[in-house]
C-alpha cells in the first residue's frame, strides 16, 4: 500500500517489495544457491573476524576482566534485535534487508536514512575489517618466515604506517569471488567459517589450560562507565548477523530458512565470544592484554612459550576476516542494487550480469569506494562509527516490527518475536544505552553523516523515487489493498 501525502512518507507494501524481488520465485535475475547450512556459515562468516580477533583488547582496555558482562551486554542487544530481524526477514524475504523492512512500515525519506546507515554497518565496517586483516598478516609472516610487511605499508596513518596495503588486497580479492557468482562466494565463506570456529575452540582449549583465578581481580576496574563503553566496542564483534537477511532473494525457501538461520548464528557466535573472552582474561591479565594487536596470538604464544601456537591462530584470524569482508561485502552490494531498484540511487547498481547473476559493476564500485577509508583510516575511529549506525538502523528495525504487526497484522509470518512487544522495546532500550556508550565525538560524526545524507535523498532520492513516479492501481480483494507498479506480476494471494 502506498501512502498519501509528502514524498517522505511514501510507504511501500510488503505485497510490491515481494513481487518486485521475485522473492517467493527465482529472484531478480539472481539465483537460489543457499541452503540452511550455507546461510548459517554465511552469517557466521559476517560476524566473527576483526571483532573478536582484533577488537577484543580494545574492549578489555575499556573494560577490563569485566569484558565478560560487555561482551553479555553486546549479546543481549543483538539478541532482542535479531528476534525482530528474523520475523521481519520471513515475512518480507527481499534482499534490502532493514532498508526495506523501514520502506515498508516508516516511509522512504526514513528508508533512505536506514540505507545510508548501512553504509556504515557494512560499507564502512567491511573497510574496519580490513584494517584488522594486515595485523594478523604480518603476524602469520613471521611466524612462517620470520619476516614482517614494514609498518608503513601494513598500517594506516595514526597507527605508525602511511597506507595499509593488506587491506586493500583483501578487498579486491573478495570483489574478485563475489563477481564469479554466489555459489562459489558460499562454498568459499562456509568453508572459512568452519575453520575459524575450529581455531577459536583451540584457543579456548589453550587458554584454558593456563587459566587463573587472579587475572579477574579487580573484575571492574572502571565500574559501570568502563563496562559500558566496552559493551560499545564489543557490539562491533556481532556487527554482519543480519547480513543473513540481505540474500533474501538467493536462499532457497527464504520464508523459512532466514529466521533460523539468525537464531542458530546468534546463538553460536555468542556463546562461542563468551568463551574466547574468559580463556583470555583467565590465561593473561587484562593488563597485558589491553591495546595489544593480534591479541589471540600473543596469549596463545605466551602459554605455549612457542610462536607456533601463535601462528595456527595468526591463520585463523586471516581466514576469519577475509571471510567477514567477502559476507559484508555482498551484504552492502544487495542493499545498494534493493535500493537502485526503487530509483534511490543510481542504476548502475541494479545491473545483473546475466553470465554470473551477480551485480558485476555494483561490487567493484563497493570495492574500489571502501578500500579507500580501509588504506588510510584507524581502526577505532571506523569502529565508532559503525558502531553508531548499526545501532540506530537496529532501533529502527525493531520500531519497523511492532508498525507492521498493527498495519498488516495478517500479514503470513513463519516466525513471531516472542514475549511481543517486551522483546523490541527492550531492543530498542539496548541500542539506546550502548549508543550512549559511544561517546559524545562520536554522536557529533553521526548527526551530520545523517544530515548529509537527508541532503542526498532531497537532491536525488526524492526526485528520482520510481515508487514517486508510478500511479497508484489497487489491487487485492476485501479491505486488503495494495498498489500494483506496472511491470510486475500480481502478488500471489497466498505468500
Amino acid at each position: 500500500m502506498r501512502s498519501s501525502g509528502p514524498s517522505g512518507l511514501r510507504i511501500k507494501s510488503p505485497d510490491i517489495l515481494v513481487a518486485e524481488s521475485g522473492a517467493d520465485l527465482e529472484g531478480n535475475g539472481l539465483k537460489r544457491s543457499m541452503g540452511l547450512f550455507q546461510l548459517v556459515c554465511f552469517g557466521v562468516g559476517a560476524i566473527v573476524g576483526t571483532g573478536i580477533f582484533v577488537g577484543l583488547s580494545d574492549t578489555v582496555a575499556e573494560a577490563g576482566p569485566a569484558v565478560i558482562v560487555s561482551f553479555v551486554l553486546a549479546a543481549i542487544t543483538c539478541v532482542f534485535t535479531a528476534f525482530s530481524f528474523a520475523e521481519l526477514g520471513g515475512a518480507i524475504p527481499v534482499s534490502g534487508s532493514s532498508y526495506s523492512y523501514a520502506y515498508a512500515t516508516l516511509g522512504e525519506r526514513t528508508a533512505f536514512l536506514v540505507g545510508w546507515c548501512l553504509l556504515l554497518e557494512y560499507g564502512i565496517s567491511v573497510s574496519a575489517v580490513a584494517v584488522g586483516w594486515g595485523q594478523y598478516v604480518n603476524e602469520l609472516l613471521g611466524s612462517l618466515i620470520g619476516w614482517e610487511l614494514p609498518a608503513a605499508l601494513s598500517n594506516p596513518p595514526g597507527d605508525g604506517g602511511i597506507v595499509n596495503i593488506p587491506a586493500v588486497i583483501v578487498m579486491l580479492l573478495a570483489a574478485l569471488l563475489l563477481v564469479r557468482g554466489i555459489r562459489e562466494s558460499a562454498r568459499a565463506t562456509a568453508a572459512m567459517a568452519v575453520l575459524k570456529i575450529g581455531i577459536l575452540a583451540v584457543f579456548c582449549v589453550i587458554a584454558f589450560s593456563a587459566f587463573r583465578d587472579g587475572n579477574l581481580s579487580p573484575f571492574a576496574p572502571e565500574s559501570v562507565a568502563g563496562i559500558t563503553s566496552g559493551a560499545s566496542l564489543a557490539f562491533f564483534s556481532y556487527i554482519g548477523f543480519d547480513a543473513i537477511t540481505t540474500a533474501g532473494e538467493e536462499v532457497k525457501n527464504p520464508r523459512r530458512n532466514i529466521p533460523l538461520a539468525i537464531m542458530i548464528c546468534i546463538g553460536v557466535v555468542t556463546v562461542l565470544y563468551s568463551l574466547v573472552a574468559v580463556a583470555a582474561i583467565g590465561a593473561l591479565s587484562s593488563d597485558q592484554v589491553a591495546d595489544q594487536p593480534a591479541a589471540l596470538s600473543l596469549i596463545v604464544n605466551r602459554v605455549t612459550g612457542s610462536a607456533l601456537g601463535g601462528g595456527v591462530i595468526a591463520f585463523g584470524a586471516v581466514v576469519a576476516i577475509a571471510s567477514v569482508v567477502l559476507a559484508v561485502m555482498y551484504g552492502q552490494t544487495r542493499i545498494l542494487m534493493s535500493m537502485s531498484r526503487d530509483g534511490l540511487i543510481p542504476r548502475v547498481f541494479e545491473r545483473i550480469s546475466p553470465r554470473t547473476s551477480t551485480p558485476v559493476a555494483n561490487t567493484w564500485i563497493v570495492a574500489v569506494v571502501f578500500a579507500v577509508p580501509a588504506a588510510v583510516v584507524p581502526l577505532d575511529v571506523v569502529m565508532n562509527l559503525t558502531t553508531i549506525g548499526t545501532l540506530a538502523v537496529m532501533a529502527v528495525v525493531n520500531v519497523s516490527v511492532m508498525v507492521l504487526r498493527r498495519t498488516r497484522p495478517a500479514l503470513p509470518r513463519r516466525f513471531r518475536v516472542p514475549l511481543y512487544p517486551l522483546s523490541p522495546v527492550l531492543g530498542i532500550a539496548f541500542c539506546v544505552y550502548l549508543i550512549y556508550g559511544t561517546g559524545l565525538e562520536t554522536w557529533l560524526q553521526f548527526a551530520a553523516f545523517l544530515v548529509v545524507g537527508a541532503l542526498v535523498y532531497t537532491l536525488y532520492g526524492r526526485r528520482h523515487s520510481r515508487l514517486g513516479a508510478q500511479p497508484a492501481e489497487t489491487v487485492g480483494d476485501g479491505d486488503e489493498s495494495v498498489d500494483q507498479p506496472s511491470g510486475v506480476a500480481p502478488v500471489p494471494a497466498q505468500l
